[in-house]
């Protein structure tokens, strides 16, 4: 992709300009059949950043998104969360006729505020540079989200009276915690790929371990850990929660703490040369991290060896 700015986008009205459909009835909030948006040939070698949410179920043929680091075909149906400020692309094959079906929700965060969502939206940690792939739903789980959809449009084509944003934003919060819940359960059932990832995950801790990174940078950070693995810190963690029952941080310890036994157990090197060699400054603070962790100290686990 050409190295350019961003093409940003500030408001609601804006964006229906820009991709040809009609005037937004409401101007913080609106909900856009895919299938009427305008896809220009030119516009497939733009980035674009909006100043507002997206939530979005697609389904599009010849058609690529970039999302994060991440690509993605649409040929199954594919929900994406945006925050604000956020960068994309769509790309389309103009060399092939593609069909377009599905919806976008776009709320301006104007719209949720003095909500206590206006907060709480901030905290589903789905809304980031998604993870390691986007919320694939059944056919029952697209259809329980479209209904949730069909009600906040029918809301806002209404007369808009003192209950018409809290009924949308009950609507929405539906709408989130249904996402959630999915969102959870793909966890478990995309478990071929989910496992792929706890083998990588041991693998980049096995050779950070085993390489002088230890001595040189420290103990790897969870930040580290994730952008190897190419998914989002939180959808990590998510996701060792459910398989493991562990955060990544406690992986990242439980690794730590059986490079020590071993050096403990297999080496003639001081505790204090042990401590250098994994990351630790001072031996002392392994020394209190080795019996928080094993109720044991270092000297003690070693002349359980002898």
């Amino acid at each position: 992709m050409p190295n350019k700015q961003p093409c940003r986008i500030k408001t609601i009205k804006e964006f229906h300009g820009f991709r040809g459909l009609p005037m937004p009835e409401h101007p913080l909030i609106s909900v856009v059949d895919y299938a009427a948006i305008r896809h220009l040939p030119e516009n497939n070698t733009l980035s674009w950043v909006l100043d507002f949410y997206s939530i979005s179920l697609k389904r599009t043929s010849n058609a690529k998104m970039k999302y994060g680091q991440q690509e993605y075909d649409f040929d199954e149906g594919v929900m994406f969360f945006m925050a604000p400020g956020q960068v994309f692309s769509v790309e389309v094959n103009s060399n092939a006729p593609a069909k377009h079906s599905g919806w976008i929700l776009l709320i301006h965060p104007d719209f949720l505020w003095n909500t206590p969502l206006a907060k709480k939206i901030k905290q589903y940690d789905y809304f980031g540079y998604s993870v390691n792939e986007a919320l694939f739903l059944s056919t029952k789980e697209e259809a329980t989200l479209s209904h949730i959809i069909q009600h906040i449009e029918q809301e806002y084509h209404a007369n808009i009276d003192k209950f018409s944003q809290d009924v949308i934003i009950g609507q929405l919060e539906l709408l989130l915690t249904y996402s959630q819940r999915f969102y959870e359960r793909q966890f478990i059932t995309r478990k071929i790929s989910n496992h792929q990832i706890l083998h990588r995950l041991e693998a980049v801790l096995t050779d950070y371990f085993n390489s002088n990174d230890l001595i040189q940078k420290g103990l790897p950070t969870v930040q580290y850990i994730a952008e190897s693995l190419n998914v989002s810190p939180s959808y990590l963690s998510g996701l060792l929660k459910v398989f493991t029952g562990q955060s990544t941080q406690q992986h990242i310890h439980d690794k730590l703490i059986e490079k020590a036994k071993e050096k403990l157990s297999t080496t003639n090197l001081s505790v204090s040369e042990i401590a250098y060699q994994l990351g630790f400054e001072h031996p002392q603070s392994f020394s209190k991290f080795f019996k928080t962790k094993t109720q044991l100290s270092a000297l003690e686990f070693r002349q359980s060896f002898n």
